[in-house]
C-alpha cells in the first residue's frame, strides 16, 4: 500500500526490514515475525514497532541500529523511529517451534544421519598440550574462510574457550531454546557462561552427560558447516557420551612431540576401536620453538605426532594423518588470554600459517558416504 503524499511504500519498508537479520538467530526479522508495525507518516518519517524475543535482550540496540539503517536507504524516508516491544508466550512458543521445524522436543541435529555438519570432537591424552588453543584457532580459521562455525566447550571442569575466543556474553534464552553467543564469527556455548565467575563445577557421569546432550539440542545452533567440540582430556564421560551422542563425530587428536604425551595421547585416540568413530588426524603442538638465528630449539623432544599418527594408524587399520606441526609461540599464548586467536591477529606468524593449514585440511577433504542417507531403497530380485 502506497502513501501518496511520500511516495513511501509500506512494501518498500517491509523489504528494507527483510535485509535485518537477527543477530543471534541470523534470519531476517520479518521471517522471525519480530515487524509489529510499520506506520509511514505524510512528513516523510516512518516509525517501526519490533518484538524483541526476551526482555532486556542483549541484543536490542544492534537490531535498533540495523533497522534504522534499513529503512533510511529507502528513499523519501527522511527520519526513522524504531519501537521495542517484547513477545508474547505465546509468540515465543510459535517461534521455538519455527526454528525446529515444528518439533516440540529438542533433538540433536547433529546425529541426523542426513546431517551436512563436519563434527570435530578435538581430544588429548592428557591436559596442557594446547588442545583448546587448537580449537579456538581452527574454528577461527574456518569462519574467516567464510563458513558457518559453532564451538562446543564440552571441558566441563577446565572450560577456558569463551575466555580464548574473547566471548563475554551470556546467551539468550527463548523459552527452552539457547541461543549462543557469537565471537570472531563463531557460535560458541560453555558451561562457563551459566556460572558465576570462576566458580568450580563439581558434577558426576549423569550430570555431564544431561549438560552436552543440552548443549547440543537446546542451543539454537542453525546451519552450521562445522561443529568443534573441545573436550576434556583423557577417554572419561564426556568422550564416552560424545560417541552416543552424535556417532558420526569424528575424533582429531592433540599432543606434543614429547614421547610421554604420546603414549597417552595414543590412548584418547584408541577410544575410536570402541565407539566406532572415524579418527580424522593427528596434530602435534608446541613442535619446536624457531629462535632468531632461523635454528629451531625442540623443547619437548621431536617425534611425539608422527609417533602417534603411526601407531593409531596400525591400531584402526586406516590412515590417520599428522595434519600439521604447530610450533612453539608465545604470541599463541598471549592471544588466548586476550580473547582474539593468533590466527586473526597475527596470521603471518609461522604458528598461524599451520594453524591454518590444517583448518584447511579439514575442510577441503572429501566426506564420504559413511553414515550418509542416500534414499536408496532395496530392490527384490526376481
Amino acid at each position: 500500500m502506497s502513501h501518496t503524499e511520500t511516495g513511501i511504500s509500506d512494501d518498500a519498508v517491509r523489504a528494507a526490514l527483510a535485509t535485518v537479520e537477527d543477530p543471534e538467530i541470523h534470519k531476517p526479522i520479518t521471517e522471525l515475525g519480530m515487524v509489529k508495525d510499520v506506520t509511514i507518516r505524510p512528513d516523510g518519517s516512518v516509525a517501526v514497532a519490533v518484538w524483541l524475543t526476551v526482555a532486556g535482550c542483549p541484543m536490542r540496540e544492534t537490531i535498533t541500529n540495523r533497522v534504522r539503517t534499513a529503512v533510511s536507504e529507502v528513499p523519501g524516508v527522511r527520519v526513522v523511529e524504531v519501537e521495542l516491544d517484547v513477545m508474547s508466550d505465546e509468540q515465543r512458543t510459535a517461534l521455538r517451534k519455527s526454528l525446529r521445524g515444528g518439533s516440540d522436543e529438542p533433538t540433536i541435529p547433529f546425529a541426523d544421519p542426513g546431517s551436512l555438519t563436519r563434527v570435530y570432537c578435538v581430544a588429548s591424552g592428557k591436559g596442557g598440550v594446547g588442545k583448546s588453543s587448537v580449537t579456538v584457532n581452527l574454528a577461527a580459521s574456518m569462519a574467516a574462510s567464510g563458513l558457518s562455525v559453532g564451538v562446543l566447550d564440552a571441558d566441563i571442569y577446565g572450560h577456558s574457550v569463551p575466555r580464548m575466543l574473547g566471548a563475554n556474553t551470556r546467551p539468550t534464552k527463548v523459552e527452552e531454546m539457547i541461543m549462543p553467543p557469537q565471537a570472531h564469527g563463531v557460535k560458541v556455548i560453555s558451561i562457563g557462561m551459566f556460572t558465576q565467575g570462576n566458580s568450580p563445577v563439581t558434577w558426576r557421569g549423569p550430570m555431564l552427560h544431561r549438560a552436552l546432550q543440552q548443549f547440543l539440542a537446546d542451543v539454537f545452533w542453525g546451519d552450521l558447516d562445522v561443529l568443534l567440540l573441545d573436550l576434556p582430556p583423557g577417554t572419561g564421560d564426556v568422550a564416552i557420551s560424545c560417541a552416543q551422542l552424535i556417532p558420526n563425530a569424528e575424533i582429531l587428536v592433540v599432543t606434543t612431540p614429547q614421547q610421554a604425551a604420546a603414549e597417552v595421547a595414543e590412548r584418547a585416540g584408541s577410544i575410536a576401536l570402541q565407539t566406532h568413530q572415524r579418527l580424522v588426524g593427528v596434530v602435534e603442538n608446541m613442535s619446536w620453538m624457531e629462535m632468531p638465528d632461523g635454528s629451531r630449539m625442540e623443547v619437548f623432544g621431536s617425534g611425539g605426532g608422527q609417533a602417534v599418527s603411526d601407531s593409531l594408524s596400525t591400531a584402526l587399520g586406516a590412515s590417520v594423518p599428522l595434519l600439521g606441526q604447530i610450533p612453539l609461540d608465545p604470541r599463541l599464548r598471549e592471544s588466548g588470554d586476550s580473547g582474539i586467536p593468533l590466527v586473526l591477529s597475527q596470521p603471518d606468524t609461522a604458528a598461524a600459517k599451520a594453524l591454518a593449514g590444517v583448518a584447511s585440511r579439514l575442510t577441503t577433504r572429501s566426506r564420504g558416504l559413511a553414515g550418509m542417507s542416500l534414499n536408496i531403497s532395496p530392490v527384490r530380485k526376481k
